[in-house]
């Protein structure tokens, strides 16, 4: 297989945290902010969604030759939990998923020269109960403003989740087994150092 080693990566995103999971990896990479309509589509399901708005990301930055671009949605009960509004929407949805289980749903997608290939990281997440004054303030915390569902299983988010079943760096926003697939099939080798 051809070793991409000299080729540069390009991140579709700002989140600090994928920076964090793909530097993680030695990866070598630089980061753009895309700007795109990550808006639903009629009849679109969340598995969908995430695939494309992932794709789009990863096709939005036209002079790299490898881009990797990645959407994180929470689903509760066939509602989509995107980035809160403000602080009634983020306690609104973190009092919705309180004692129940959610699906967290990340796409992740890697645009190379001979076309753009994606994949979905699906995590089971169940929160403990959650008291409105602990989401108040949480919220007040500024951790959950940038994250979907309103919180971080990272940082003090964490202490709602119960358990999980999937893949914990999916839920933060790059799940890796699928990211280092992408990587692996396009020819970066990441323990050649």
């Amino acid at each position: 297989m051809n070793k991409t080693k000299k080729n540069k990566l390009y991140l579709a995103s700002s989140s600090p945290r994928r920076q964090k999971i793909l530097s993680s990896l030695g990866i070598d990479f630089d980061v753009f902010k895309t700007n795109i309509d990550e808006s639903r589509r009629e009849g679109e399901c969340p598995s969908e969604m995430v695939i494309r708005l992932a794709s789009k990301k990863a096709q939005a930055y036209k002079h790299g030759h490898f881009v990797l671009g990645a959407d994180t949605i929470v689903v509760f009960e066939g509602q989509i939990f995107g980035k809160p509004k403000n602080a009634e929407n983020a306690i609104e949805m973190l009092l919705s998923l309180s004692e129940h289980e959610h699906v967290v749903m990340t796409g992740v997608a890697l645009r190379t020269p001979k076309g753009t290939k994606s994949l979905l990281s699906e995590t089971i997440v169940r929160f403990r109960k959650i008291h409105k004054e602990e989401a108040l303030s949480y919220w007040q915390s500024g951790e959950p403003v940038d994250k979907a569902g309103s919180y971080g299983i990272q940082g003090l988010g964490g202490m709602f989740v119960k358990s999980i079943t999937g893949s914990f760096s999916g839920v933060v926003g790059l799940p890796v087994f699928e990211t280092v697939s992408l990587l692996t099939s396009a020819g970066f080798d990441l323990l050649d150092k």
